[in-house]
């Protein structure tokens, strides 16, 4: 093959990986990736991930839910297929937002590392990912697999309540990732020896819990502006909580 012949080809390739990503337009730059098990999804995941967007300048959020979250194996989950039906309802009203089933389609466990991983394949490295996280799934990063190699694929934001994050950075690395990191001084953000970053946001503090609202609809209580109108008509029609047990 020629040189021009294997440009050419190489183009094809990239531009037919990135039409495989799921509800990504072909000229978006930055992009958050927001993964969680969203059983159910609520306002409060939607509130975070606007004020993230909005903070960061983030084209899209692209929402990620797990299929076999590894880190919850002893709690029974809503299916996949329910959830991502959810997530796609919640997601709706808001051109900025997007979902991918990615980690449902994949077999095995839902692990990050993979997600990230696959997404940077199809995105090619144009694209500019941030992950991201609430500060209590940040504060357990540490336990998950690969977790080291998460911060060369993506930059990172954490986001929590007003004085949670602010000159406590430092703290809530791993220690074992301490070393790839330098500190800026505000020590609101992380510098990676790669060039990402871990940032720190403050966003609205929306009191709401996913375990909460499940409580409530296994016993029948109203859910009402804690979850997007169209997700509780979901849930109550597919009677997806009524009856389970919670946990």
């Amino acid at each position: 093959m020629s040189p021009r012949s294997a440009g050419i080809s190489a183009r094809k390739h990239a531009v037919t990986s990135r039409k495989r990503t799921p509800g990504i337009p072909r000229d978006v730059r930055r992009i958050g990736v927001f993964g969680g098990t969203f059983d159910p999804i609520h306002l409060g995941h939607l509130r975070c991930a606007e004020e993230a967007r909005e903070q960061l300048g983030l084209d899209h959020v692209l929402f990620i839910p797990a299929a076999d979250p590894p880190h919850k194996p002893h709690r029974r989950i809503i299916p996949a297929h329910h959830r991502l039906a959810m997530v796609k309802l919640a997601a709706a009203g808001n051109p900025r937002f997007r979902v991918s089933s990615i980690e449902i389609e994949r077999s095995g466990p839902s692990y990050t590392i993979d997600t990230l991983r696959s997404l940077r394949l199809r995105l090619g490295p144009a694209v500019q990912l941030t992950m991201l996280l609430g500060l209590d799934a940040f504060r357990d990063i540490g336990t998950w697999k690969e977790y080291r190699a998460l911060f060369p694929l993506a930059d990172v934001a954490v986001w929590g309540r007003p004085g949670e994050t602010r000159n406590r950075s430092r703290g809530l690395l791993p220690v074992a990732a301490r070393a790839d990191f330098c500190y800026a001084k505000n020590q609101i953000t992380l510098l990676h020896n790669t060039g990402t970053r871990i940032q720190f946001l403050t966003v609205t503090a929306l009191d709401i819990s996913a375990s909460d609202i499940r409580s409530r609809l296994q016993r029948g209580r109203s859910v009402r502006y804690l979850l997007p109108s169209a997700v509780e008509r979901y849930a109550t029609r597919e009677g997806l909580y009524r009856g389970r047990a919670v946990s």
